[in-house]
Formats: structure tokens, sequence, C-alpha cells
């Protein structure tokens, strides 16, 4: 491919974006904002505004932080705090958004949608084993060259699954279910703006972000762009491209399910809107249209967050070969998938909202590293600030049965008492005056 002084073409920026946003763009993004819409009635305008300021915003300052630091990896970025935590925080990084958490209920969700429908409840176990092992034997062959992800999941795959998911939004628009006049629910009634960005912070996308920065500088630099500087900027610019393609999609998905609620009743969740949407327009043909979509849309995240723990694993113990490790995960996948993920979910989501405060610290900082520099003192008592406000958000997460014990209860009620608790939000406050102290202790250090 043509290289320009060792930038990107425009065409290449585009498919590194289409990439991006194909990883990103799971089928819980799909169904998340009909929920929303659903939800928000008249406000939907509002609430989306809010869901695109966290739901888009945070993931391109999560890719814009690996390009403004240099850094090629999540190892890199967490290093800026000291190399132990580095090894911690990406180890339980990626192993919940890999093979113990994230890319088996890829598998399960992409079943769910895609195949449960057309299946008897009878053999829906037998199946499932046979449909995540060809799903899991898919994503290992297509994630084996890092280096060709931008062909498989940014020319093909992502392509495939936006004209199928347009077909839907062409027939929602010109035959629209009704207006958008319609009563809102719950929160979306009093703070819809707010609702929408809490709604967004919460899918944590953030994270993803981290995950998935590492394959856009792989590919980058697979196609020739050597210069540090050049790299942040063409992974910058293909972050801008995948947000502004997610934040489109989020909106007409949001309107779509604002319009469905004058045929159809307000739904537990998305995905329950989602089929009746598919099967108001499209009839029986709109289960399989839905089935395609969901199993195209989960089958790219899976890709991604395979290479990137592949990737990642590879770095930080080079004994291991990449294929070994490909394989290794995708057989843990299987089997999580098959035999304990709704165990394990109520392990790992606590595990995430841990380390979801933490991974933002190290994003926000490292936006603004060129306003207040990359000392480790920065990166280290601001971490260690929100230390204690993410093990609060951990421990919040954790089942029932284990928060029935006199100390967690306690734990609970001084967290509840942090500023922003209540918006998932605990640990800015802590975390911003260790920002403070650290951002005084380097300039300190600089004028001994």
């Amino acid at each position: 491919m043509k290289l320009m002084n060792e930038k990107l073409t425009w065409k290449n920026l585009f498919f590194i974006g289409s990439m991006l946003f194909g990883l990103f763009f799971g089928a819980g993004n799909l169904i998340f904002p009909v929920f929303l819409g659903q939800q928000a009635g008249r406000n939907v305008f509002y609430a989306i505004i809010g869901l695109l300021i966290t739901g888009v915003g945070l993931p391109l300052l999560g890719v814009a932080s690996m390009g403004m630091t240099g850094s090629n990896s999540v190892f890199d970025l967490a290093g800026k705090v000291n190399r132990p935590y580095a090894y911690i925080f990406t180890i339980l990084l990626y192993l919940t958004m890999g093979p113990f958490f994230a890319i088996p209920r890829l598998a399960t969700i992409s079943f769910q949608l895609g195949v449960a429908p057309f299946v008897g409840k009878s053999h829906q176990t037998l199946i499932l084993v046979i449909f995540s092992a060809i799903f899991f034997i898919g994503t290992f062959l297509l994630s084996r060259k890092p280096s060709k992800l931008m062909v498989y999941v940014g020319k093909w795959l992502t392509p495939i699954f936006l004209v199928l998911l347009g077909i839907l939004i062409v027939a929602a628009f010109i035959k629209p279910m009704g207006s958008l006049n319609v009563p809102p629910h719950g929160q979306y009634a009093k703070s819809p703006v707010l609702t929408g960005f809490t709604e967004g912070y919460n899918t944590m996308d953030a994270l993803a972000s981290l995950a998935f920065g590492v394959v856009v500088i792989d590919t980058i630099k697979s196609l020739g762009v050597k210069h540090p500087g050049q790299i942040a900027k063409d992974t910058i610019k293909s972050g801008l491209i995948s947000v502004i393609l997610m934040g489109i999609i989020y909106a007409f998905l949001a309107l779509i399910g604002t319009m469905s609620i004058n045929k159809l009743p307000l739904a537990t969740n998305g995905g329950v809107t989602l089929a009746q949407v598919f099967n108001y327009y499209f009839g029986s043909f709109g289960s399989l249209l839905l089935a395609l979509i969901a199993i195209i849309a989960c089958l790219k995240t899976s890709i991604g967050l395979t290479s990137a723990f592949g990737e990642t694993a590879k770095e930080m113990f080079p004994k291991f070969n990449y294929q070994t490790i490909l394989i290794v995960a995708g057989t843990v996948s299987f089997l999580v998938a098959n035999i304990g993920l709704t165990k394990l979910i109520n392990y790992s989501t606590p595990v995430l909202m841990f380390l979801y405060p933490l991974a933002m610290v190290l994003i926000i900082i490292a936006v603004f590293t060129p306003v207040i520099g990359d000392s480790k003192w920065i990166f280290g008592v601001t971490t260690l600030f929100t230390l204690i406000p993410a093990l609060f958000a951990g421990i919040e997460a954790l089942p029932k049965a284990l928060k029935q014990n006199g100390l967690v209860e306690q734990l609970l009620t001084w967290n509840s008492h942090l500023p922003l608790a209540q918006m998932s939000l605990g640990w800015v406050v802590p975390a911003l005056i260790g920002l403070i102290i650290g951002f005084g202790i380097s300039k300190f250090k600089k004028t001994e």
C-alpha cells in the first residue's frame, strides 16, 4: 500500500477506523441504544447527547491516550505508574476483557440472539457447544495474523455489518412506527442528559479502547509508519473516524427505539425490542437478518479482543508463541461459555468495576500529558488516590451473598458518602486530589 512521507492515506485511515469501529461495536452496542431510546421517549435527543459524551467520547480518549504517550500497549501505559502495577493491571484487564469474561460472553450473546430463536429449548445446550466451537475456531483463524485485521474486519466484516444494519435503519425511517413524541420513563423524564451520560459511562467501552489501542498501533506500523509522532497522529485520526461511525449508529438506533413505543410495549431489555422491531418490518426474515447482524457484530469484537490478548501476552511473556496463546485463549473461552459463564460473570464484573476507575485515570492523565507532563509522580499518586474508590466500586458489584457482611456493608456506607458516588463516579474527586498532589510533587522535584 502506498504511503506518502510515512503518512497513511485517508483511504487507509478510513479502513483502520472502520476496523476499530468493528472491534468496538459488538451486540451489546447494538442493543443498548435501542433500549435507551425506548426509555427516553421525547427526551431522546437530550439522552443521545449524554450518551455520545461518554459512550463515544471516552473510547476516543482511550485510543488517543495510547497515541499521545507513544505507548505500544496497555502494559507500556500502565508502566508509567510502575512496573509491578503494570503487570497486575494488564493481566487483570486482559483476563476479564479476554477469556474469563468478555470473549465467552460474545459467543453466548450471539447464540442467544442469532441461533436460540431457531432451536428448541431441549437442544440448546448441545447446539451452544457446536456453535461456540465454530465461533472460536473462526475467531482463531481470523486473528492469527494481526496485520490482516484491517482486511478481515475493516474491509469485509464491518461493511457487511453496516449494510445489513442499514437495511433496518432505512426501513425504519422510510416507514416510521410513529412519532418521537412519546412519554419518557424513569430518570430520563427528570434528567435525560445526565442519565444518558451515566449509561454511556457504564458501557465501559473505555476499557475496550485500551485493549484495542494495541491493534490499531500494530496495524499502522504494519503499513510502514515508523515515526512515533506520526503513529500518534494516525492513531487519533483513525479513532476519530471510528467514534463518528459509532455516534451515528447510536443515534439512529436510539431514534428507532423511541419510535417503536408507538407500536411495541416497553421491553425489559434492548434485545427484546430489537427482535420485535426486525419482526415488525421484515416478518420471519427479520429473525434471520438479526441473527446475521448479531453473529457478525460479536465475531468482529471477539477477533479484536483475542488478537489484543495474544499481542499483549506475547509482549509481556516473550517465551510464549502468539499462535499458542490464541489456542489457549480460545479453549478457555469455549469452556467458560459452555460451563461456567454465569458464575464467572458474578466474579468478573467486580474486577471490571475495580479496573474501570484505574483505567480512566490512566487515560485522562495520558491525554493531558502535553500540558501536565508525564512524571511518574503524577501517574503514581493519582493512581494511589484512586485505588480506594476503585476498590469500593468493585465491592459494590459483588454478588449479594458476599455483600451480606458487616465489614462489606460498612465499606459500602463509606462509599456512598463519596461525591458523585450515585453516578458511579466516586473516584473522580479523590483522583483529582491525587492529581493535584502528584503534579505539585513533580514540580517540586524538578526545582530541587
